[in-house]
């Protein structure tokens, strides 16, 4: 089984007049192709994917695979919902159409047990034959995959191969990284990219590596060739970046980051999700000018 690691991006879904840009969704996958990001995953919950409609999910999950293509770039599917019937359905789309792996985000709202969890993978990780990877965001989608579950889908499904843990908890990641040495956990959250990768996480999937892919592919490309100094330099460097690319609900400041450095044509969203404030928009036209977005 080939799997996914390294430096990835957890892409944008740019819109045009209420419809995906799928053109522009093109030329931003082929510039993180340009600045070094290992693997990029569509339609995630930066990917504003809870507010797409199913053929649009498809659609965008088709053109990163296109992209991509023979770039040796990965694409980590997004494949996640909280029917499982729907989930199977992306993630079975996304195998044939030809995507290397799929991420698969707890099911939000339902509020499902433990049990209730692992029969919703262990069903879409049996419906296709790709690497799947679990991704466990408790703050977004109300319930916590926990560690003994993870590792228990890891023991018993031979297509699940890690974590994206996005809980910011690093108690929680060591957990996870000393219970198997084989199961992969990669940061979901870039606040804590490395203070994971030094405690042994093998990958990022950021949010703001949408802006800056060089940098996020570089900070995780060092720590894993042992250059921790030059990692913690960038990773220091990103910090006041990433706390203002969360001071309202992702992915509102990072789209207005790009809008405002040239990179989204124009600033949209899907309801519920609106465009931020006044005072946002200003605190990121503060920060942005410390950086040098390539274009």
């Amino acid at each position: 089984m080939d799997i996914i690691t390294g430096s990835m991006t957890a892409l944008i879904t740019p819109f045009k007049n209420g419809k995906v840009d799928l053109q522009k969704y093109e030329s931003l996958i082929k510039r993180q192709i340009a600045q070094g990001i290992n693997a990029v995953s569509p339609v995630g919950t930066t990917g504003e994917s809870a507010t797409l409609s199913h053929k649009e999910h498809k659609e965008c999950i088709e053109v990163a695979v296109a992209t991509c293509k023979n770039s040796g770039v990965k694409v980590l599917a997004g494949a996640g919902s909280n029917a499982t019937h729907e989930a199977c359905d992306i993630a079975k789309f996304a195998q044939e159409v030809g995507a290397d792996g799929i991420l698969s985000i707890a099911p939000y709202y339902n509020k499902p047990t433990q049990e209730g969890l692992y029969q919703h993978y262990k069903a879409i990780a049996h419906s296709v034959e790709l690497p799947l990877m679990l991704y466990n965001v408790p703050g977004r989608t109300g319930v916590d995959l926990l560690p003994e579950t993870a590792i228990r889908l890891f023991d018993d499904v031979k297509n699940i191969y890690g974590i994206k843990e996005a809980t910011g908890s690093l108690e929680r990641a060591t957990s996870l990284i000393s219970a198997r040495k084989d199961f992969v956990v990669v940061s979901g959250d870039d606040s804590v990219d490395f203070p994971m990768l030094a405690s042994g996480a093998r990958g990022i999937i950021s949010v703001t590596s949408n802006l800056l892919p060089n940098l996020k592919s570089k900070l995780v490309s060092s720590v894993l060739e042992g250059d921790y100094k030059t990692s913690l330099s960038i990773h220091n460097d990103l910090y006041e970046l990433n706390k203002t690319l969360f001071c309202e609900s992702n992915p509102i400041p990072i789209k207005a980051a790009m809008y405002l450095s040239g990179l989204l044509d124009s600033l949209e969203f899907r309801l519920p999700l609106t465009n931020p404030s006044a005072e946002t928009m200003q605190k990121l036209e503060k920060i942005l000018i410390k950086y040098e977005v390539i274009k």
